[in-house]
Parts: structure tokens; C-alpha cells; sequence
């Protein structure tokens, strides 16, 4: 018996005027795996990930999670069936503290009349949810939950930023390009953390230029070119030179890994 795609797209067109971002593109992301995606600056990547996410409606094709058909219409609406984004930007408010920020748009107001009528925040139940959350995840190094997101660090920074995907995404986490801004160590943790969530069961799409962190963490590697998916390979049984020139057109993809 096959395993179903949790995550899937066939034959996603988009065009902006005369330029094809996404040209009959298709994807499939199993369920408890981390999936790079890879190719070449213009190569349709960020298009193909914002027509997953919701940030942009494909043209042509459809868009299926666990084998039901979705039409998003924002990232809201995406992030409603369980599909969580961590972009380039981290999208956090730099002066909210780490609770507010995990809770930003979200927010859990207090229980009865003081909730409902006034719009009071349970702000001890924030609190309480983002710690856990975080050491799950092993923040440890995080001590005041209250600090303003300005004082952490870069690392620090993404930490919270994946913490709040994987607190909330309950099928998908999608990582744009998480260790580009960071240094040695601190891409370590987020790879780390990359790997704890996976271990919690969520299937994670890894947008990266990193090919050692790609080839690192990766279960598959879906490469990217000229707006659609031209192969999937498995890090095991190539080299990252050749997935280079797979991805710039400079090799042929692998019969066996060459995408339909």
C-alpha cells in the first residue's frame, strides 16, 4: 500500500503578464519528512511555496492535503487547515515579548463574561502555552518568556519564529531559507530544531541555498528549475555537486529520480 502525499500540487500554473513563475509545476510532501526545495535564483521556488501557503492563487492546477482538494485564498485561510509558514522576515514584532509574538493573531482571551464582552486577554495562559512550547522544543536559553523578541538573538529569533509554527501548525511547517541570516552555531540549534519537530511528527518543506544543511537534514530533495519540478532525489545516493548541476541544468536528473 502507497503512502498518500500529506501535502500535494499538480500541475501549478502562475503567470505575472508575460513571465511563467509556475509552469505545470507538481510536488509531493509524505507525511514525517523534512523536504528541501532547491534551485537556482528565478526558478519558481518562492511562487511555488506562497501557492502552497496561500499567499498567492495558482492560475491552473490543484492543491490537495491529506487527499482532500484545497482552494486558499489567503494565508489565514491556510494557516486555519493547519499549514504553518516561517518566512525569510520571521514576520515577528520586535517590540512584543516572546508570549505576545507566539500568540500574535491568535490570541486567547480570558474565560466568560470578562473575554466575550470586555476582550481580555488570559494572559497567563499565553504565558504558560508559549513556555511549554518552547522547552518542548528545547529553548532552553530563552529564560524570561516576557523579554521583548529585540533583545534575542538572531538564532533566538528563528527559535521562536519555528516554535510558533510547530505550536500551531498541526500538519505542515514550511521553512523559507531558516539558517541564511544566522551564524555557525546558531544555524546548528535551528537545524536541531528542524529535526525535533520532526520527531514530534510534523512534516517540514525546507526552502534553502544551504546545500551542506539541505544534504544534512533532508529526507528528499525536490529540485526546482525553469518553474517546475524537474527531479526528486534521495541525499544518500548523490553527491551535492551533482544536484548543483541538476538544479543549473549543467546534468541530467537521474532517470529514476527525473519528476513526470
Amino acid at each position: 500500500m502507497s503512502v498518500q502525499p500529506i501535502l500535494a500540487a499538480r500541475g501549478l500554473v502562475k503567470r505575472y503578464g508575460r513571465v511563467t513563475a509556475l509552469d505545470h509545476a507538481d510536488f509531493d510532501l509524505m507525511p514525517n519528512e523534512i523536504l528541501a526545495v532547491i534551485g537556482d535564483n528565478g526558478a519558481g521556488k518562492s511562487s511555488l511555496i506562497k501557492a502552497l501557503s496561500g499567499a498567492v492563487t495558482p492560475d491552473e492546477g490543484t492543491i490537495t492535503l491529506a487527499g482532500k482538494e484545497v482552494r486558499f485564498g489567503s494565508p489565514l485561510e491556510a494557516r486555519g487547515a493547519g499549514i504553518e509558514t516561517v518566512y525569510q522576515n520571521l514576520a515577528l514584532s520586535p517590540a512584543l515579548s516572546i508570549a505576545d509574538n507566539m500568540f500574535l493573531g491568535r490570541e486567547i482571551r480570558k474565560p466568560g463574561l470578562v473575554g466575550t464582552l470586555f476582550r481580555t486577554l488570559d494572559r497567563t495562559a499565553m504565558r504558560k502555552i508559549a513556555r511549554d512550547k518552547l522547552t518542548e522544543l528545547g529553548l532552553m536559553t530563552i529564560q524570561n518568556i516576557d523579554q521583548a523578541v529585540e533583545t534575542l538573538s538572531g538564532g533566538q529569533r528563528q527559535g521562536v519564529a519555528v516554535a510558533r509554527a510547530a505550536a500551531f501548525g498541526s500538519r505542515v511547517v514550511i521553512l523559507d531559507e531558516p539558517t541564511a541570516a544566522l551564524g555557525v552555531k546558531e544555524s546548528r540549534r535551528v537545524l536541531e530544531l528542524m529535526l525535533d519537530v520532526k520527531r514530534r511528527g510534523l512534516p517540514i518543506v525546507l526552502i534553502s541555498h544551504n546545500m551542506p544543511h539541505v544534504f544534512e537534514v533532508a529526507d528528499r530533495i525536490h529540485i526546482h528549475r525553469l518553474g517546475k519540478r524537474i527531479a526528486v532525489v534521495n541525499p544518500k545516493d548523490i553527491s551535492m555537486n551533482d544536484a548543483v548541476a541538476i538544479m543549473t541544468g549543467a546534468m541530467q536528473p537521474p532517470q529514476a529520480a527525473r519528476a513526470a
